[in-house]
């Protein structure tokens, strides 16, 4: 990979953290790989300084653990950090998609729509599921509209992507997600915040035990 080129709208390490994070996400490096700090230094033409500020940033978001004397290693998320994170995970989007249930405006109402039959239209693609799936949540996160609890999602769906691709890759998961996702639309659409949050809460149980 070429020299990074100096961007003046951000730090340096928030854009090596960027590209560390996105290939962490690809697999790339792979969770529980150590990070070569001078291999990547040269790579990307910098000095090892700001890289291992970035390898801060990723640390904080659980993306990374620092090791004493041995360095940083890409996290491997055990079954326990899974459970945790998705018990947390049920517990702030059901609180989300039932306030959205309440005050989402016929506009936002309508692009949640949207996204829901777009995500309908790319089951046969998982990486584009992927993608629609995550815009879908956001959209119903930005609806609710708490600042605070989108910072924790954001962050705890950074740890659910080191295992993502493994919650789709049961047999039938897809199209058990798509039900999920209707009937969370349909509560959506009656005005039913009990329903709405619960069907959420149901949605985040099944993932679980797909990726577990």
């Amino acid at each position: 990979m070429a020299a990074l080129a100096p961007l003046s709208s951000r730090a340096l390490y928030e854009e090596v953290a960027e590209l560390l994070r996105e290939r962490i996400f690809r697999q790339e490096l792979k969770p529980g790989s150590w990070i070569d700090e001078l291999k990547l230094a040269e790579e990307y033409g910098i000095s090892r300084t700001p890289l291992r500020e970035a390898l801060k940033v990723l640390a904080t978001e659980g993306l990374v653990t620092m090791k004493l004397r041995r360095g940083a290693y890409v996290t491997e998320v055990s079954e326990r950090d899974l459970a945790e994170v998705y018990h947390l995970l049920a517990l702030l989007e059901s609180d989300a998609a039932s306030v959205a249930a309440e005050r989402a405006s016929p506009q936002q109402m309508r692009e949640l729509q949207e996204l829901h039959h777009r995500l309908a239209a790319a089951s046969s693609d998982r990486e584009e599921f992927f993608r629609i799936n995550e815009a879908f949540h956001r959209k119903l996160l930005a609806v609710a509209d708490n600042r605070w609890r989108e910072q924790m999602v954001a962050d705890l769906r950074k740890v659910m992507k080191l295992n993502r691709h493994h919650s789709l890759l049961k047999a039938g998961r897809i199209d058990e997600s798509l039900a999920e996702h209707a009937a969370i639309m349909q509560a959506l659409e009656q005005r039913d915040p009990s329903e709405a949050g619960a069907r959420m809460r149901e949605h985040f149980r099944n993932g679980l035990q797909a990726a577990a």
